[in-house]
């Protein structure tokens, strides 16, 4: 067990000089297990916690992976850009809608990073064409991309092991996403923005 655990980790540390992926790793970690006999294949299925969490998370790491490929999210990205940038509101409205639509787009990505390499540039861009100091607008999008995991059990890597830990129901997790993304939208952009107005961010 010590020695599988200290290939593995050894692999995750250093496989991109060795080309070996983290998957790779972790599978081979799994196969010296259970060919020295260390778990069984019957205990491997009784993980039906660990089961559901890889097949929740690969079919949805797969879905925005061709979401992205076939072009929606640049899709999405730049048409709410265009849609934003038409109204003609003020820098302050027009960032509003921008980083309420960033924030709940998230509902559609089950990785952070994709969500991220999507749309926080374009969206950044079109608020600073609008008018929004870009420190300010790159702050804010960047606090609202770290808040915007726990919205769903997919949203980053550990929601779905906190899910599959079976505490909480799925419409209930949902329900309580919603409801603690709207205070921290208060405490961040309502409390934040007076601070960030005091010290002059914007």
């Amino acid at each position: 067990m010590a020695g599988t655990l200290l290939l593995t980790v050894g692999l995750w540390i250093f496989g991109g000089m060795l080309n070996v992926d983290a998957v790779t790793a972790a599978i081979l970690g799994l196969s010296v297990l259970l060919i020295t006999g260390v778990v069984t294949w019957k205990e491997c299925l009784a993980e039906s916690v660990a089961w559901d969490t890889l097949t929740w998370f690969a079919a949805l790491i797969a879905m925005a992976g061709y979401l992205n490929k076939y072009g929606l999210i640049s899709w999405f990205s730049q048409t709410v850009v265009k849609f934003v940038g038409g109204l003609g509101l003020s820098w302050q409205l027009s960032f509003g809608i921008l980083v309420l639509l960033y924030f709940y787009s998230h509902y559609f990505f089950a990785s952070g990073a994709a969500h991220i390499g999507a749309m926080f540039t374009a969206f950044l861009s079109v608020a600073t064409a609008l008018g929004t100091p870009p420190l300010f607008g790159a702050t804010v999008l960047s606090i609202f991309s770290n808040l915007m995991g726990g919205i769903t059990h997919y949203g980053i890597g550990s929601a779905p092991v906190f899910y599959g830990a079976n505490y909480v129901p799925l419409a209930q997790w949902w329900g309580y996403g919603f409801l603690i993304s709207i205070v921290n939208i208060i405490i961040w952009v309502g409390v934040g923005g007076v601070w960030w107005k005091f010290i002059g961010l914007w």
